[in-house]
């Protein structure tokens, strides 16, 4: 069974209490985000990481205020998340699919909330084909949730790892848990506690 991790926004504008739309209580997922990417590296794991990438003028802006602009600070994975050398699928250039089956980490930028809103997001997938996906990350149910949806159509085994996501609203997060795990066997919850 080929897995990969799938890393939703670890990004610093998201993940530290200055951030510009800082997710409160996510600066402690900086523990289990670290042990999952070392897991990754240390096992031969592939990992798909997706980052916001707007525009100063990004129409997303009427929606949620401004956050990860491409050049700031914010926009940057927090470094525990990051491998060397990641391959960075824009969605608006050619993708070398030979760099990314090589590459150890690949950074899929998006515009929008749903990762797959990147038109080379699937094309890569059907290229790595995996059949596990190990997902974590920022906003639970937002960003996470549309990874979620995303995988699940794939027909892949996908497992969502608890303690490495933070919701906006507890009571949504627990919503989209129960969703997840009522589509039926191939989605499974799990702790980062998978990488001891």
């Amino acid at each position: 069974m080929k897995t990969v991790f799938f890393d939703v926004d670890t990004q610093l504008d998201f993940l530290c209490p200055a951030g510009a739309l800082y997710v409160p209580g996510a600066e402690r997922l900086s523990g289990n985000l670290a042990k999952l990417t070392r897991y990754a590296a240390e096992n031969g794991i592939p990992i798909v990481s997706t980052v916001d990438a707007h525009t100063e003028d990004d129409p997303e802006f009427k929606i949620w205020k401004p956050h990860c602009v491409l050049g700031t600070a914010g926009q940057q994975k927090l470094g525990a998340t990051l491998l060397a050398k990641p391959v960075v699928i824009s969605a608006t250039l050619a993708v070398d699919f030979e760099a990314a089956r090589a590459a150890k980490q690949i950074v899929v930028e998006k515009q929008k909330l749903d990762p797959f809103t990147n038109p080379h997001l699937s094309a890569l997938l059907n290229d790595i084909a995996a059949d596990r996906f190990v997902v974590y990350g920022v906003v639970s149910e937002f960003c996470v949730r549309c990874a979620l949806e995303g995988l699940i159509q794939r027909g892949a085994r996908v497992e969502l790892v608890t303690d490495a996501i933070r919701s906006l609203d507890q009571e949504k997060e627990r919503e989209m848990i129960t969703r997840f795990t009522g589509v039926g066997g191939f989605a499974t919850v799990t702790t980062a506690a998978v990488c001891n």
